[in-house]
């Protein structure tokens, strides 16, 4: 009998603790330019921030995870969040909250580095990633729904990620403490060169592109939705909330998917359309046309990802790849809410919307040419499930995991070698009953492959 499968749900705690701010972002945008002396493009500047001093940290621990230990690293992170978004829903004056906001962001990114470290090394890490993507959005759609209804401070949303890094606090006594650094895995050389290195490069560049135009959509959303399109207050929150839910919907697929339609299909195909539900979104004037674009965007949105972080990890077994280009997706997902702020000032929220289309439009051809020149043989179906190659290749990229606790995703598109072996001698008929051994007819290696 096969033993039951358990979740992690520290771990899972963890996760939704540090990506909650991010989830958050359009309404903690919004309210800081409605409820402090800021501008659009400051209240942008401040998301921005955030995000980046989370980002910072994810580069800064990811390699000390071990040596430090999970608990101690996540207690720092988890007391960090309290006390910087704590400090900044209480404040009045706009260098104390964006003090806090910079302090608490750089706590949540350290929650997400222990979250996603450990979540890396489970057995089924995609179990555990898809059970944080549950439990991180249930709780964002909670907060669009109840936020609206307790007023207009600034704080609101900023207290509700404080609470949630308190609330998880008492959980990590079940991580483990510090433990001694694995030696280096034999045959592995840190030193060696990049593999597809014009298309790594290429697909970094263009990731992190990528990347800027979503969020630099999704700092803004909240005051498209409020000043444009004439949505209120409670009304945005749910629009949220399902676009939220959308997104899992999204997820699910992605997985069920699979490789079935290769990577170049998914890649280019579905930033097209992302690019059209940006200027939809953008454009909008009115509560449905508004609502359509962001549940349709928040849809396709989490499918192209998947396939993209699946196509970084494919350019090297050793997994530097997944690394750069998540690392180039931090900064992109970092630079968008002040990009979208300054484009949205400068050229209205339809405006921006074009540019950011156009944008995805462009960097859609080399991401696909990147695709269709690495593709190689397709993946088996349900090999990326049944290896947890790009759920493992997620959090590597997000954390910088080394290679041994990713389970390669290349492995399965290389050329089957065949192999001679002597036949074993053919038993003579009769002596054994039924259930003994037969001739073989087929030498090894004969299969499709």
């Amino acid at each position: 009998m096969l033993a039951p499968r358990t979740t992690p749900w520290p771990l899972v705690a963890l996760f939704t603790a540090g990506y909650l701010p991010p989830y958050l972002l359009p309404t903690t945008v919004g309210r800081l330019d409605t409820g402090l002396p800021l501008s659009t493009t400051q209240a942008g500047a401040v998301g921005s921030a955030l995000l980046l001093s989370s980002a910072t940290a994810g580069f800064l621990l990811a390699s000390r995870v071990q040596h430090v230990g999970p608990r101690a690293l996540a207690r720092l992170g988890l007391a960090l969040a309290v006390l910087g978004y704590g400090a900044a829903a209480l404040a009045t004056a706009v260098p104390a909250v964006v003090a806090g906001a910079v302090v608490g962001g750089f706590g949540s990114g350290t929650a997400t580095t222990v979250a996603a470290t450990r979540i890396a090394a489970e057995k089924d890490p995609h179990r555990a990633s898809t059970m944080g993507l549950l439990s991180v959005s249930a709780l964002a759609g909670a907060v669009y729904l109840t936020v609206p209804h307790l007023g207009r401070a600034h704080g609101l949303p900023l207290a509700a990620i404080a609470l949630t890094a308190l609330a998880v606090w008492p959980l990590t006594g079940a991580l483990p403490g510090p433990t001694a650094s694995s030696p280096a895995a034999p045959g592995t050389d840190a030193t060696a060169p990049l593999p597809h290195g014009r298309s790594g490069l290429v697909l970094a560049v263009t990731v992190l592109c990528w990347s800027l135009a979503q969020n630099s959509l999704w700092g803004v959303s909240g005051r498209i939705g409020l000043t444009q399109a004439g949505l209120g207050d409670a009304t945005l929150g749910v629009v949220f909330a399902v676009a939220l839910g959308a997104g899992l919907v999204g997820v699910l697929a992605a997985g069920a998917l699979g490789p079935r339609l290769g990577r170049a299909m998914p890649v280019g195909a579905g930033t097209v359309l992302i690019a059209g539900c940006i200027a939809v979104s953008a454009s909008a004037t009115t509560p449905t046309a508004f609502a359509t674009g962001e549940i349709a965007w928040n849809t396709v949105y989490p499918v192209v990802l998947s396939y993209l972080i699946g196509l970084a990890a494919s350019l090297d077994a050793r997994g530097r790849w997944a690394v750069l280009v998540g690392s180039a997706s931090s900064l992109g997902t970092a630079a968008g809410p002040l990009t979208g702020s300054v484009l949205s000032a400068q050229a209205g929220y339809a405006g921006m919307g074009m540019v950011l289309a156009a944008g995805l439009l462009l960097v859609a051809a080399p991401m696909t040419a990147v695709a269709l020149h690495t593709a190689g043989r397709p993946l088996l179906p349900g090999a990326i499930r049944r290896r947890g190659g790009t759920a493992a290749a997620l959090v590597a990229a997000a954390t910088g995991t080394p290679s041994g606790a990713v389970p390669e995703v290349g492995a399965v598109e290389q050329p089957v070698v065949e192999i001679d072996v002597e036949a074993p001698a053919v038993a003579v008929q009769g002596a054994y009953d039924t259930a003994g051994p037969r001739q073989a007819a087929a030498t090894p290696g004969s299969g499709t492959g």
